[in-house]
């Protein structure tokens, strides 16, 4: 299984088909567009919608006064037309009344500024009146809607940490000091785990520790690590607690929250734990114009969500029909795009498609985002592909509960993220080096060679796959180090870059020489890092006259067991390896020294490919798309072009094509912007 999610089976909504449908929002229409609504949710094949996200002030417009009129005709309304309801408890907005009584309940930021009310998610995770009224809403729902007909899913908050997930307030202060009362058992442990003997910073009593705040210098990094895994626990805390009224007074229906997985909105959740507290993993995923390609974002998001999952299905809970209004730029998706993205995360195991939102909204900061129903109507080009895509997804109802088929793996941990995310990158060789560019990079080589790949945590198991990638490692365990070593002896390849094994879980660097518990496993030590300056080059030469530019970082490596596979032809490396090849055990392990261009890290990693006889599809068109779902029933293939050319893709056995109910066979011909999904028969 990936990551370090249970293997235990997702509580999915039940629902007799995929998922189709998105955020409703129906307290911003009057009754007859609601009317029309459910009217035109039928045309389209919506099945499933989330309600009640923003709501609470429409609930509880006064403190103790409820008011559930408007839910209870929507429940119904939903319910009289076939559609259900992924109700939320709508705690991620207090209204303005709470924040009134309770302006402490206000997130305070690092420089000592206390946000104001007026958008969303500013909540103050550890303020105890936040806590009880969030208890108090969330019991009243339960005790609601517990029964009712439409209830499939419930969904808590939204979106934890999007915008606000670290409060420095001085309430977090004292919850902050009592988090490491219980996680390091004695003050002694926290300075040594600190390093505070560094800079004169040793603490004397518990009440001298107060939130890493703005300093004059840099913040002690082990310290703001660990503020972050508590701000994280934070939310978490809170989330179970909602989650554990609902299981209470509402047993038979899973409970979910909109994890964002790919994207850096919520760099500050780990969701490696956050997958083990749902009972369905769902995530929101936004395409990224920044003029990458961004079907591979979506794809690698995708991966990772399933991965939290433990490899199980999960559910798609937003994602756009065309475009977002938060970019600095926001294009329209072209045409098929919408169903490509769709198709794309259900081939990597999703549930089925939902969006934000059903209805374009005529208000508010988010008025330009893109919706199901647009601002034009239902004479738009965005409606008849929303129609269309419903019709397609209820023509793979099939799939559901087929699981994705990888063919690799590669390891990602949010908390190493943290480690180097210091301010400003100040302290650390080069804020040149962007871990997550190294995944990012990673990840497209992998992608371009048509491999599906799942994410893991350090520590998990990894013995079923033949290479396993590391693109940025820089906080490794000793237990992750030895968890690597047992993988690479029982005949798994391993691909490790730049600035792994540096420190340990505080952020202190691992005794002896680079790469800490990865030097035995590398067969080799790094004697200096030298990174490069901006616009600097160096040449690696490899097998059979192979060449290739890098930049950003070079090494000192010494070979303790290693052979050099690419060397550095010039820069201040000249002569010295630059990826090397250890033989360990029935496996091997390569390292990777520097930031190779495009081609030449394709180069490295097609031979990895080969160690692990892993077998690199270069014979597939490049951005067409193939991913293997595996279920009770077959193998399904989907297949997307996202390319203006048509495409040719060979089957390896013959199928019937689900979206158009056609018999293929041999090769499947695919037109320009055009998705398939073949069972296949053989």
């Amino acid at each position: 299984m990936p990551g370090t999610a249970p293997a235990r089976e997702p509580r999915r909504p039940a629902l007799s088909g995929l998922a189709f449908g998105g955020d409703y929002n129906p307290e911003q229409w009057p009754e007859d567009v609601r009317q029309e609504d459910v009217r035109l949710m039928r045309e389209a094949g919506v099945n499933l919608v989330s309600v009640g996200i923003f709501s609470w002030a429409l609930l509880e417009p006064e403190p103790g006064v409820h008011d559930f009129g408007l839910l209870d005709g929507v429940l119904d309304l939903l319910h009289e037309h076939g559609v259900r309801a992924d109700l939320a408890t709508p705690t991620v907005a207090p209204p303005a009344w709470f924040y009134l009584a309770h302006p402490e309940a206000l997130p305070v930021t690092r420089e000592g500024v206390r946000y104001a009310f007026g958008s969303r998610g500013a909540i103050c995770h550890s303020n105890p009146d936040y806590r009880v009224a969030a208890a108090d809403i969330t019991t009243r729902l339960a005790e609601r809607y517990a029964e009712h007909p439409a209830l499939a899913l419930w969904h808590v908050h939204n979106e934890y940490g999007a915008p606000v997930s670290a409060c420095y307030c001085d309430t977090c202060a004292a919850a902050f000091r009592e988090w490491l009362a219980r996680t390091y058992g004695t003050l002694e442990a926290v300075n040594q785990a600190w390093g505070t003997a560094f800079w004169g910073q040793r603490y004397g009593s518990y009440e001298q520790i107060a939130p890493p705040r703005l300093t004059p210098g840099a913040c002690n990094p082990a310290q703001l690590l660990d503020y972050r895994r508590f701000a994280d626990a934070a939310m978490r805390e809170n989330f179970r607690a909602e989650r554990d009224i609902l299981h209470r007074l509402s047993p038979g229906v899973p409970v979910t929250t909109n994890f964002m997985t790919a994207l850096s909105q919520c760099d500050s959740v780990d969701y490696w734990a956050w997958g083990r507290e749902v009972d369905l993993v769902a995530n929101d995923h936004y395409l990224i114009t920044d003029g990458r390609r961004t079907h591979v974002n979506l794809a690698m998001a995708a991966d990772l969500t399933r991965s939290v999952a433990g490899g199980a299905p999960w559910l798609l809970l937003e994602h756009a029909t065309s475009g977002v209004n938060w970019q600095p730029r926001n294009p329209a998706k072209a045409p098929g795009e919408m169903a490509r993205n769709a198709l794309s995360h259900v081939a990597r195991g999703s549930e089925g498609a939902l969006f934000f939102q059903w209805r374009q909204s005529r208000r508010g900061s988010e008025k330009f985002h893109s919706a199901m129903v647009p601002h034009g109507g239902t004479d738009t080009r965005v409606w008849r592909e929303v129609v269309g895509l419903g019709a397609g997804l209820a023509a793979l109802d099939e799939v559901r509960g087929s699981r994705t088929v990888p063919d690799a793996a590669m390891l990602w941990d949010w908390q190493s993220w943290w480690a180097q995310g210091t301010e400003g990158g100040e302290g650390m060789p080069s804020v040149d080096h962007d871990a997550r560019e190294r995944a990012d990079s990673y990840y497209e080589v992998l992608y371009d060679r048509h491999l599906t790949v799942d994410f893991a945590h350090p520590e998990a198991d990894l013995t079923v796959y033949p290479l396993v990638v590391v693109p940025a490692l820089y906080l490794t365990t000793e237990r992750a180090g030895r968890n690597l070593r047992r993988y690479v002896e029982g005949g798994g390849t391993l691909v490790v870059s730049y600035f792994s094994g540096i420190v340990d879980e505080h952020d202190a660097v691992h005794p002896g020489p680079h790469p800490g518990p990865l030097r035995e496993i590398l067969g080799l030590t790094v004697e200096e890092w030298s990174p490069l300056l901006p616009g600097e080059r160096v040449r690696v030469s490899g097998p059979g006259g192979a060449s290739a530019r890098a930049d950003v970082w070079t090494e000192f490596v010494t070979p303790r067991g290693a052979d050099t596979v690419w060397s550095y032809a010039d820069g201040p490396a000249a002569g010295r390896p630059a990826v090397t090849r250890h033989r360990l055990g029935a496996g091997s392990a390569w390292y990777v020294s520097t930031r190779p261009d495009a081609q030449g890290l394709a180069a490295i990693l097609e031979a990895a490919c080969a160690d692990a006889g892993v077998p690199v599809r270069v014979g597939l068109p490049r951005d067409v798309e193939v991913v293997r779902r595996r279920g009770e029933h077959g193998d399904y293939l989907f297949v997307l072009n996202h390319t203006a050319q048509p495409a040719r893709v060979p089957l390896t056995a013959p199928g019937t094509e689900l979206l158009s109910g056609e018999n293929v066979t041999g090769d499947l011909t695919l037109a320009a912007h055009a998705a398939a999904v073949v069972r296949l028969t053989g």
